[in-house]
């Protein structure tokens, strides 16, 4: 026995939104044993398969279509209108667990649609938000990652820039000023849930009070992939892992001490898991 010294970050874990959504989902589940969800309800694999274990069954916008007469949940990073479109087309009861922050930011980028205003993203392309966020905008819409995507030169003078609700406060506000210094004009609209944006510096505090982190995230998850580099830049020996069976032993020494922590979509239950392993080696 190692003997290690095993804590778990009590800010780590799922964030309002997702535990929002999968609790809608348990309440159906356990009522009627089955509920199709659209897209995977979190971006972690464990609490996936543990909820389709329970008849959580996961389909796509393409099964959408095919789907009638039946429950179908929309998951916390919202959709676009065309999806409640298909659903009143085809009888389909749709449990809405879009997320508030996210529900309230699509209809302010709605808003600025109709007023005919030129939208910029700051997010990931593709990303299951930025899809219902794009919605709003019948595609009239620019999604960028970083500013050095932007072209200048083909930019209106006037720009109004949103965020995916996950990025970087610090990011974006460094983007707001780059446009800046570059004459444009910006209508900055801090659209970041903090819930989400403090883990940031959270994890920083958290990271450097032990020897070594073990950080468990989904590979899927965009935020596990941010939030990990976090740790591991505060605490170069910090190691990824999607559940306990990943551990190995070798990494660690007599009488360390380790701190666990984890993604926004990181069921806690996961993270006990892997102190139980943690705590037998």
């Amino acid at each position: 026995m190692l003997d290690l010294k095993v804590t778990i970050d009590n800010n780590s874990g799922f964030c309002f939104g997702v535990v929002y959504a999968i609790e809608m989902a348990e309440e159906i589940l356990n009522e009627d044993n089955q509920l199709y969800c659209l897209g995977d309800i979190v971006h972690n694999d464990e609490e996936v398969k543990r909820l389709e274990d329970k008849g959580l069954q996961i389909i796509t916008h393409q099964d959408l279509n095919r789907l009638a007469n039946c429950k179908v949940l929309i998951r916390a990073h919202g959709e676009p209108p065309s999806t409640y479109e298909i659903a009143l087309k085809n009888n389909i009861e749709l449990i809405d667990a879009s997320c508030p922050v996210v529900l309230k930011l699509q209809n302010r980028i709605k808003n600025s649609y109709d007023k005919s205003e030129k939208i910029y993203i700051y997010g990931k392309p593709g990303h299951a938000e930025i899809v219902g966020l794009l919605g709003q905008t019948q595609g009239n819409a620019v999604v960028f990652q970083d500013f050095a995507e932007l072209d200048l030169a083909e930019m209106p003078e006037e720009v109004t820039l949103y965020s995916q609700t996950t990025k970087s406060t610090d990011k974006f506000y460094e983007i707001k000023a780059q446009l800046e210094t570059a004459g444009k004009s910006v209508n900055a609209n801090d659209t970041i849930c903090r819930q989400v944006s403090n883990r940031d510096k959270e994890l920083r505090s958290f990271a450097q009070n032990f020897d070594k982190i073990v950080f468990v995230a989904g590979t899927k998850s965009s935020n596990g992939k941010v939030l990990y580099n976090v740790c591991k830049d505060v605490n170069p020996n910090t190691y990824f892992i999607s559940n306990a069976t990943e551990l190995d032993p070798r990494w660690f020494e007599q009488g360390e001490s380790i701190g666990i922590c984890g993604a926004t979509s990181t069921p806690m239950w996961l993270m006990e898991e892997v102190k139980e392993v943690l705590s037998g080696i």
